[in-house]
């Protein structure tokens, strides 16, 4: 699902909202969930999964090319980590256990 199916999906459901209502709203939360990721916060949405920052620390790597050595700058990725239920969603009802990550 993209963007725009999912603010489509939400305006059907919600007659007495505008599109463009619904089009500022999902921008509100998307955009409240990068700013609290971009100052490190983690991001919780019970029953779905939570977004958090992980850093990865520099390292020497490999230029795929030529197999020179690079030296790979320290940087923030995003990570997602699901919920149970939605876990338990995808997996048929059944839940795996934790996630070894």
């Amino acid at each position: 699902m993209i963007r725009s199916e999912l603010i489509h999906k939400i305006a059907d459901e919600n007659p007495h909202l505008t599109h463009r209502d619904v089009e500022r709203i999902v921008s509100v939360v998307f955009d409240r969930i990068i700013e609290a990721m971009a100052h490190g916060q983690r991001v919780e949405l019970r029953g779905f999964g939570a977004f958090s920052v992980k850093r990865r620390d520099g390292r020497i790597g490999r230029n795929p090319r030529t197999g020179e050595a690079v030296e790979v700058e320290e940087k923030h990725v995003p990570f997602f980590k699901t919920g149970k239920a939605l876990r338990e969603r995808l997996n048929g009802g059944t839940d795996p256990g934790p996630d070894p990550d």
